[in-house]
């Protein structure tokens, strides 16, 4: 039932439920605002409990009953630097591995138990000192978790056999392929690696290891890494939600003390990289369009004192528009349309960075003077203390952001417990945070970076080495040849027989469900302001933030068709300044605050976005309301963001992910509908586009009669009213009709496009059609029908097939995406570029035979995950604010996410047939590559679809 008032200037609450127990209906007692910014001089901790088993696993326990759903994190300290040279990448292999098969979980292990208890999905992460298994689930699945987990500690390393490890190779190799060679720029952390280490310190070789070391990696060598690191004396359990602490006490304790100790952990020391002197380093990128510079120098570990000076150090360079490298480098010079800093502080070491790209055809050595130029700039000016006070604001509700949710608030315990043995040291690290005085970010200057030796490296396009820093040589990176049939053969068709792990009780025997938890829809609220704008909140008192949007209806809809840009570029200048203040007034009012307010123009929408803290809610809603009304619209801001579109432009053909974007997006809507075109427009509309464009799509597009505000956090109802209150009589505008574009005719046969990218490591791939609007009864049902597909994660089908049972990608996945526009169905993934064939026949086959072979065991899983994920709906604001996005664009009622749970529970077998058999028309599918036509697109004829087309650049 929709129980949402429509008369003009109304408000009420509308409470709702998903399962049980009706919501209150009381709104707490308006809350005094206050409009001045807040710096804490008493920071609180997280609580948590923390205890160990007598075999050394660390157990963490935050309680959080804002959500019925738990984080859980199984943290190993082993990264990269654990490993030794000829042997790495072992770290990162196993956070593959150990999503696989256990021995209690069976065949598909932790992926398929998360996708039946409505997981998060299992996730992970390695970095160079630990690897986290990640995963959050409904509180009636935590003891099902905790059983799975101590699987994969203990119960798992016989599973992994020879096959079984040549074909997780394969996928290792395709993320390196997809994530090093086959994007620009995407070695540069290599070189910095090891350019910047000796060869024997444990982070001179990248993450994801040595090629050449896992290829050659024995089973043998892959157990002894397993058995020396993965061991309870070296692992931490966080467990982060509503749950009871003592009932999980026991569970810990059957699952994980019956899993042996091992070996002493010995600390690696901290090894600071030693640059005797500067190095140039250089390298041709395949993919690169513009030259880009990466200074970088060696500065100290994480949570070293002076690690939080040099934060603000990067801040006050980089972060904001009066600052040296922005005022040089972009305002003066030109050189680049950005340039940013970035830190790789881990436990060992650390460095400081700072990039620039140029645009296209620019050269390094000036890029250099500029970097040189804006240092001395740095020097020559003292630090302003508002600058400095305006950044520890930010700081502090960047701490509270990331309390957002149970998982935030986990990763900050267990990281804190690893690297320093405190796992509430959130609060201290904040406190030293805000500690920094001028004084000590100039001595980090002096100490790190001033004078200091560098390691500089250029990226090039391939073939212009005129664009290189002077004095520099080359980097020596290893690029890989596919050559086909190079890999190794491996079968995973048979059963897998192993010994089993001695266990005191019989762990094949899953643990049940606990009681159901209680979902609970947040209590919506909705106004209709005299200007015409919806307004749809959520109160939520967790932490004291707030989260914000107006959304315009638009974007790319209400340009022009046949000049395409100026949506894109108003929304590069629009909060560049309003009448009153100056780019860098208007940032320094928004950091004052410690808020963060955002513009992104898509194809049907223009968002304004931002958070603040709650006590500066009215405040930050005023500058909005200056960003929105008043505009400065200033030419050189104007000149600036036109010269970054153009540059962008040129860099997206050496792009094959965005070039297959576009060109799939031009095939299903056809060339007569504008969502066919790339927003940027093209060069030629870039180059022609003026300010005085950009001011007239912003006085058409920006009308209260396409707007809707949805604001979610620690706010009431009468304080969001009272503070929209002026602009609902001050904004006023007539209602605009967005255009109605025609739709292509249906197609009655699948079509092979190709389009060449020479030397691609990767063929990107899209297939797929014009399918839905999400306002289609069927939408949501398709969805639910996608999810055995390509929708589940590592319970679909396509990742299983092509992943896990073959090795071709790293990853793959299907879905719809209307609005209300009918939007494409499309399978989206990176193949190695010798299966190209194998893979499409594959997919191929997948679609043919879905529906058909759609089992009742798909079924259950599908109605599991559709129903129990449904806990985590509403964790943190950002999920609320979508929920409110639903319910105002689509006219959904508040309590759609239940009738959705509803008609799911609902849905049998048969009905997801019929939809397969419905919005999978294998006559309408279209076949995109992205990748190396000499070698792959003769060979895709005998996919038998026909000779495939041949595009164009121009196409």
């Amino acid at each position: 039932m929709n129980n949402r008032p429509w008369s003009l200037a109304s408000c009420i609450l509308a409470p709702v439920v998903a399962l049980s127990l009706l919501a209150s209906c009381s709104e707490p007692a308006p809350e005094q605002s206050t409009d001045t910014k807040s710096l804490s001089q008493d920071v609180e901790g997280l609580n948590y409990q923390r205890y160990t088993l007598e075999n050394g696993l660390t157990v963490l326990f935050h309680k959080d009953t804002s959500d019925p759903v738990v984080a859980v994190i199984l943290t190993a300290h082993v990264g990269s630097a654990r490993e030794i040279p000829g042997r790495t990448g072992f770290a990162h292999l196993f956070e593959h591995l150990l999503f696989l098969d256990s021995e209690n979980l069976g065949q598909g292990g932790l992926d398929k138990l998360s996708a039946r208890i409505g997981g998060s999905g299992a996730n992970g992460s390695t970095n160079m000192d630990q690897t986290n298994y990640l995963q959050t689930v409904p509180r009636d699945a935590l003891e099902k978790m905790i059983w799975a987990e101590a699987d994969k500690l203990g119960y798992f390393i016989n599973t992994v056999t020879e096959q079984v490890l040549a074909k997780e190779k394969q996928v290792v190799l395709n993320e390196k392929r997809q994530s090093y060679d086959n994007r620009p720029y995407g070695f540069t952390h290599s070189v910095i690696a090891k350019g910047l280490y000796d060869p024997d310190h444990p982070y001179s070789w990248p993450v994801i290891g040595s090629m050449k070391d896992l290829n050659a990696a024995t089973l043998q060598d892959v157990k002894t890494f397993f058995k020396t690191w993965y061991v309870p004396n070296n692992v931490t359990l966080t467990l982060s939600g509503d749950f009871d602490s003592e009932q999980a006490k026991l569970w810990v304790s059957k699952y994980f003390s019956g899993i042996k100790r091992g070996q002493d952990m010995v600390p690696l020391n901290k090894r600071a990289a030693v640059l005797d002197s500067s190095k140039k380093l250089y390298h041709e990128d395949n993919f690169a369009r513009a030259a880009e510079l990466t200074m970088v120098w060696p500065t100290v570990p994480r949570f070293h004192p002076d690690s939080y000076a040099l934060d603000v150090l990067e801040e006050l360079l980089l972060s904001g528009k009066k600052t040296p490298f922005n005022r040089v480098l972009v305002d003066d010079r030109k050189l680049t349309p950005r340039a940013r800093s970035y830190s790789y502080r881990s436990e060992l070491a650390g460095y400081t960075a700072i990039n620039a790209r140029a645009f296209a055809g620019g050269n390094l050595d000036d890029m250099k003077a500029g970097f040189d130029e804006a240092f001395a700039l740095f020097e020559a000016e003292s630090i302003d203390p508002a600058d400095l006070e305006r950044i520890k604001v930010v700081q502090e509700t960047n701490y509270y952001s990331r309390q957002r949710s149970t998982f935030g608030k986990a990763i900050m315990l267990t990281d804190y417990s690893v690297y320093l043995d405190d796992p509430g040291y959130g609060a201290m690290e904040l406190r030293k945070r805000l500690a920094v005085t001028a004084e000590d970010v100039m001595r980090v200057y002096h100490t790190y970076i001033k004078g200091k030796a560098y390691l500089a490296t250029s990226f090039v396009p391939k073939g212009q080495l005129d664009l290189i820093l002077e004095g520099s040589v080359a980097a020596g990176v290893v690029e890989e040849t596919i050559v086909p049939g190079k890999e190794k053969a491996f079968d995973l068709s048979g059963e897998n027989t192993y010994v089993r792990t001695p266990s005191a009780f019989d762990r094949t025997i899953e643990p049940p469900y606990g009681p159901a938890p209680v979902i609970k829809t947040p209590l919506v609220w909705e106004s209709d302001l005299t200007n015409g704008m919806k307004v749809l909140g959520i109160t939520d008192r967790e932490v004291p933030l707030v989260e914000f949007n107006i959304t315009l209806d638009g974007g790319l809809l209400l340009d022009d068709i046949n000049r395409v840009g100026a949506a894109q570029l108003m929304g590069l200048t629009w909060d560049k300044g309003t009448t009153d203040k100056t780019t860098a007034e208007l940032q320094d009012a928004i950091k004052d605050l410690g808020a963060r307010i955002n513009i992104s123009v898509s194809g049907q929408k223009v968002r304004i976005s931002g958070y603040c803290l709650s006590n500066n809610f009215e405040v930050t809603l005023r500058l909005l309301q200056e960003i929105l009304l008043t505009p400065r619209f200033d030419q050189n801001e104007f000149n600036t963001a036109k010269r970054g579109v153009i540059s962008s432009l040129k860099q997206q053909a050496g792009q094959p992910g965005q070039i297959a974007r576009n060109l799939f997006m031009k095939l299903t809507y056809g060339a007569d509908h504008i969502l066919s075109r790339d927003i940027k427009g093209t060069l030629q509309d870039a180059e022609s586009m003026t300010l005085e464009d950009v001011k007239a799509y912003h006085a058409h597009q920006v009308t209260p009669k396409l707007a809707r505000f949805h604001v979610a956090g620690d706010v009431s109802r009468d304080r969001v009213l009272k503070a929209l209150d002026n602009l609902s009589k001050i904004w006023q505008g007539e209602t605009v009709d967005i255009p109605d574009y025609p739709l292509p005719a249906v197609a009655t046969e699948p079509v092979v496009y190709f389009y060449d990218v020479p030397g691609a490591k990767q063929s990107v791939i899209r297939v797929g059609y014009l399918a839905l609007a999400a306002t289609d009864p069927n939408y949501h049902p398709a969805g639910v029908m996608n999810y055995i597909l390509g929708g589940g994660g590592f319970a679909s089908r396509l990742t299983q097939d092509l992943r896990e049972g073959k090795g071709y990608t790293y990853g793959i996945r299907s879905g719809f995406t209307g609005s209300r526009i009918p939007g494409p169905f499309m399978i989206s993934s990176s193949l190695r570029t010798n299966v190209t064939l194998e893979g499409l026949q594959a997919i191929k086959s997948q679609l043919e035979n879905y529906g058909a072979t759609y089992s009742v065991k798909d079924h259950d899983t599908t109605q599991n995950y559709a129903i129990k994920s449904k806990a985590r709906a509403f964790e943190v604001l950002r999920n609320k604010l979508s929920m409110l996005e639903e319910i105002g664009a689509y006219n959904k009622p508040y309590d759609y996410v239940a009738q959705e749970m509803d008609f799911v529970r609902n849905m049998t077998k048969a009905d997801v047939q019929s939809l397969a058999e419905k919005y999978l028309p294998m006559n309408q599918m279209i076949y995109l590559v992205v990748g190396d036509a000499a070698s792959q697109f003769d060979r895709l004829k005998d996919l038998g679809l026909g000779t495939p087309v041949l595009l164009e650049p121009s196409q």
